[in-house]
């Protein structure tokens, strides 16, 4: 037999009435889990948007954003649709970036597609942080403030010689005394 020979009306009623409801089940279950995780995303973003000031976010919060991520489970694929899109703000367009690279480990050239995908790689944010002064023959120096200004395709290659998503991750430990991400366009007063 060829492949043309298989026809519908060569399949039994009562296998077709089965294969038709086991399709119905998967299809009511695909669409249940994908309303679930977009309800979750929705409780992520509400979060970033509850703690943003003048367009920026304090990295506790955006820790917390991320690792929030990480307990409903997100997996790339969550990420990329529900983050990962341009009517969405830059902060939150990172939280997804940094989740996808540190958390879940995905290659950085499947982030890179998916930033370039959703035309978003070029998109800028400023990471502002300040450093406890260092020791110097017995004085302390003045206290050093630091930023970097980043595309999320900068971030996503490595392409900086600071890493990015290094300060991040660490946040405000041991000689970082604060670290704030904020969109790039934004006028606001560091530290407002």
């Amino acid at each position: 037999m060829n492949e043309s020979d298989y026809t519908y009306s060569s399949i039994p009623n009562d296998v077709a009435l089965k294969i038709a409801s086991s399709l119905a089940g998967w299809r009511g279950f695909y669409i249940k889990q994908h309303k679930e995780m977009k309800d979750q995303a929705d409780s992520v973003i509400k979060f970033v948007e509850n703690c943003l000031q003048s367009e920026s976010i304090q990295v506790n919060d955006y820790l917390k954003a991320i690792e929030c991520q990480k307990l409903m489970g997100f997996g790339f694929k969550d990420v990329q649709m529900l983050l990962l899109k341009p009517k969405l703000n830059v902060l939150l367009n990172l939280v997804g970036l940094h989740y996808c690279l540190n958390i879940l480990k995905v290659p950085a050239s499947d982030v890179m597609e998916a930033l370039k995908s959703s035309n978003i790689k070029n998109r800028q944010i400023c990471i502002k942080w300040w450093k406890l002064g260092r020791w110097f023959y017995g004085f302390r120096m003045r206290d050093e403030f630091h930023f970097r200004c980043l595309s999320l395709e900068d971030l996503a290659s490595s392409k900086d010689d600071l890493d990015g998503l290094g300060v991040l991750q660490r946040g405000a430990i041991h000689e970082v005394l604060q670290v704030q991400i904020s969109i790039v366009s934004s006028r606001s007063n560091p530290w407002a």
